[in-house]
């Protein structure tokens, strides 16, 4: 177990070339991410990471934060999590579709492991119960022992965080129906206990037997009595809020960026973890030079001042989904790439989105060609493929996991081949290495005969000018990848949320020659500014 400040640990610092120099330009991130949330016997708060595989417990005073379950470990996509009554912890793996157990040891074992979306899970009376996040879910009492499951409830629209109340029923959002309901542990019909809400994802009963509920969409955290239907907004805050925990009466709401905050009377709010981003993943300089910051579930613009303007998210309406890779296109609207398969053309300030082309196997990064054309790589399927006016062209087949894109103004693309360790340039359909000796490369961006390279694996930032051939290495030791030591696991599919999804160091450039990285690692991003 480590106590750590910020998630990721360094073992030295950047160094970087003569000539330039490096700033964080987004505040830190401590989590990756906070999606369940629970107080544990010793009155911390056990967070679930999905995005870090990770989980930590944080002292609710001091924000201090240990690494209890890490990356790499044997807990994956941790989403929701429980302790019983001897100190055994269960998490809800969603993308592995199964519950496993932590024991205090350390030890880990799947409970059941047929558990697609697993998400939600409560312990009750000896009674381990878990449920699905999708369409059709099922609700089950799960065998400790590795049995068959007791299904208490089947054909749920997407429940989410549950608990038992008072009645000894258990009480659930419905987020397909923007509902709370509730059902007895025997099974049986449900019913509505409050409706017309703001996408409610989690329930928890308070002290006095009341529901305290997070809205995903709306931002608010809603106190609600289940007897009589009556209502109060205990806080307004962000879209994007996840779960709730108590340590004693007092009220902890996590927020899927990685916030975790207190709630206090009259709709103040103290922040236990500041948030950041999850990954970030693909960046973009639109046409005005606002920087545009791909999170996955969450798209921002960077505004003066460092601060991250949230311009959309899954259920924002117009949203493409889980954005990976982007160009800026025009005023206010850019082309990207989502995990779900699929170019779109967006402007966040219409709410509105159009799909190019769909239906593609692990998308990353995308550029456009003189003409228009969107060039994008498809990295589980080896291909580089452009798409325009409704026409998609293969560009080349055969590459190991392409995820970089980036083309000229004479309209030569080139691509990073991530597990190939190399830079090529598609000539006539075939590829040309142009850079080779490279351990991981993902983001690449072309400035005048200047490619940059962003290899994740051995945390540099190479300059190769494609004109002499000459090549140098301008930032060392980057805070992107996976921790020193740690092979990070692959994130498998959330259904329809979601496909497969993964880390990717974006890069882009201003106007002023400065380049902007995605830390991955840190959850921040970087600007890395020529003297």
């Amino acid at each position: 177990m480590t106590m750590q400040f910020g998630r990721y640990i360094a073992e030295q610092p950047p160094g970087l070339a003569e000539g330039w120099r490096l700033e964080r330009i987004t505040p830190l991130s401590r989590l990756y991410g906070a999606n369940g949330l629970r107080t544990g016997k010793d009155g911390r708060l056990y967070v679930a990471q999905v995005s870090g595989s990770q989980i930590s417990a944080v002292d609710p005073e001091t924000g201090a934060v240990e690494t209890i379950s890490p990356m790499g470990g044997g807990i994956v996509a941790p989403d929701d999590l429980v302790f019983d009554d001897t100190g055994n912890l269960y998490a809800t793996e969603i993308t592995e579709g199964r519950v496993s157990m932590l024991a205090p040891n350390g030890a880990t074992r799947v409970v059941y492991g047929d558990v697609p979306n697993a998400n939600p899970i409560t312990f009750h009376n000896g009674m381990l119960i878990a449920g699905e996040l999708r369409e059709g879910a099922r609700i089950m009492q799960l065998d400790l022992n590795g049995g068959a499951p007791r299904v208490i409830l089947d054909n749920v629209p997407t429940p989410n965080a549950f608990d038992v109340g008072p009645d000894g029923k258990l009480y659930f959002p419905v987020m397909g129906r923007n509902e709370i309901w509730r059902v007895s542990l025997e099974g049986g019909e449900p019913e509505v206990v409050a409706k017309d809400l703001g996408v409610p994802d989690s329930v928890k009963f308070d002290s006095k037997g009341r529901i305290v509920s997070t809205q995903v969409h709306s931002g608010q955290v809603l106190r609600i009595d289940p007897r009589t239907g009556e209502r109060e907004v205990l806080a307004d805050l962000y879209p994007g809020l996840d779960n709730v925990s108590f340590v004693g009466d007092r009220i902890f709401v996590s927020s899927i960026p990685g916030e975790i905050y207190e709630l206090f009377g009259g709709g103040k709010t103290r922040a236990v973890i500041s948030g950041g981003l999850n990954w970030p993943l693909g960046l973009a300089v639109g046409e005005d030079g606002v920087l545009f910051v791909a999170d996955g579930s969450f798209t921002y613009s960077l505004v003066p001042g460092g601060v991250l303007k949230l311009l959309g998210m899954l259920f924002t309406p117009g949203s493409p989904g889980y954005v990976r890779g982007v160009v800026a296109s025009g005023p206010g609207e850019f082309t990207v790439t989502t995990a779900n398969g699929n170019v779109a053309r967006w402007n966040p300030a219409e709410q509105a989105s159009e799909v190019l082309a769909e239906g593609y196997d692990r998308l990353y990064g995308i550029d456009l060609a003189p003409g228009g054309a969107a060039v994008f790589a498809e990295a589980g399927a080896g291909r580089v493929l452009s798409v325009k006016s409704g026409e998609v062209e293969v560009l080349a087949t055969g590459l190991r996991e392409p995820m970089g894109v980036a083309v000229s103004p004479e309209g030569v693309v080139y691509v990073a081949e991530c597990h190939g360790g190399r830079v090529v340039k598609l000539v006539g359909g075939k590829a040309e290495t142009v850079v080779d000796g490279l351990r991981n490369p993902q983001g690449i961006l072309l400035r005048g005969s200047k490619l940059y390279i962003v290899d994740a694996l051995a945390k540099q930032l190479i300059e190769y000018d494609v004109t002499s051939r000459s090549r140098s290495i301008i930032a060392a030791n980057l805070p992107v990848g996976a921790p020193p030591g740690v092979t990070a696991k692959p994130l498998g599919a959330i259904v329809p949320l979601s496909g497969p999804m993964g880390p990717f160091a974006g890069i882009a450039a201003g106007a002023d020659g400065t380049l902007y990285l995605s830390a991955d690692a840190e959850g921040c991003v970087l600007a890395l500014r020529p003297l």
